[in-house]
């Protein structure tokens, strides 16, 4: 018999575990490291078992039999039909497992279920739509460097490209460009090194040096003007008669806020949930039908 319900938001930099009672109340939460399914089936299903267990110890309650347990799963990777059907045949044990992608996840954490539009932006972005009728769809999610716009990484590439701009000489240089470089040596030697060896996390980590001079500098500002109109392109994408609300979510979505098109400003709303508890969510309406 089923006790307990387990909501997990799986990506590539963590796995975040949501523990519920069979009634749906939260008793716990977990973290571990990434359950992306591109780090393989075995390492996915290992992230997110560390992250139950430790919900199950901040609850204060012996983790139980896996029977005894339905999972609800957002994870990135789904798109790969092939993976994901092996990560659902690769089940332990687990009384039921639902599956589907994170960004539809989200909707459902975002919305508690009900129509609405979700952006995500992180190190990357992407958006997802569930309509009235019950169909959905997603705009971008095309992974870096062809796509991700508005996503950390490409604006940290935004960022590089202009310092290399300044060191050629080809534009005016400015402390912007000066923070840049330095968090990528410094020096042009060192910046291609950097460059020859930089994965989708570096780059963006250079977003939150854009973001830090946004206020200051033309440039900076620029660039995350930029990522706002990526962003209401985005919207246009999901819902193009703006009807549907949109909420912002990942660690660039507040802070990427002020500079989407004031009209699209007008049409956010905060996210009522994350995507751990769009798992529960995905959990109990698997289990219902």
């Amino acid at each position: 018999m089923i006790e307990f319900l387990i909501g997990v938001d799986g990506g590539g930099s963590g796995t975040r575990v949501r523990l519920a009672g069979i009634d749906g109340q939260p008793l716990g939460e977990g973290q571990a490291g990434p359950s992306a399914l591109l780090h393989g089936i075995k390492n996915a299903w290992a992230a997110v078992e560390e992250a139950m267990a430790l919900a199950f110890g901040a609850a204060g309650i012996v983790q139980p039999a896996r029977e005894r347990i339905a999972i609800g799963l957002g994870l990135a990777g789904v798109h790969n039909k092939q993976w994901a059907a092996n990560f659902v045949a690769a089940n332990p044990g687990y009384a039921a497992v639902a599956l589907e992608t994170d960004a539809f996840t989200t909707v459902l954490g975002a919305h508690e279920g009900r129509p609405g539009a979700i952006i995500a932006l992180g190190t990357g972005s992407v958006g997802e739509i569930l309509h009235v009728d019950g169909s959905r769809h997603e705009v971008g999610g095309w992974g870096f460097p062809s796509g991700d716009e508005a996503g950390g990484a490409w604006i940290g590439m935004k960022a590089i490209n202009h310092v290399q701009q300044v060191i050629d000489g080809r534009v005016p240089g400015n402390g912007f460009a000066d923070a840049v470089a330095e968090a990528c040596g410094g020096s042009r030697d060192r910046i291609q090194v950097w460059l020859a060896n930089a994965s989708q996390t570096a780059y963006a980590q250079l977003a939150r040096i854009v973001l830090q001079h946004a206020h200051s500098d033309t440039v900076a500002r620029a660039i995350l003007e930029d990522a706002g109109r990526q962003v209401a392109l985005i919207a246009h994408g999901l819902d193009p008669s703006a009807s549907l609300p949109i909420a912002l979510c990942g660690g660039l979505g507040e802070p990427l806020r002020p500079y989407l098109p004031p009209d699209l400003q007008q049409r956010i709303v905060s996210p009522k949930g994350d995507s751990a508890a769009g798992g529960l969510r995905l959990i109990q309406q698997h289990l219902k039908e």
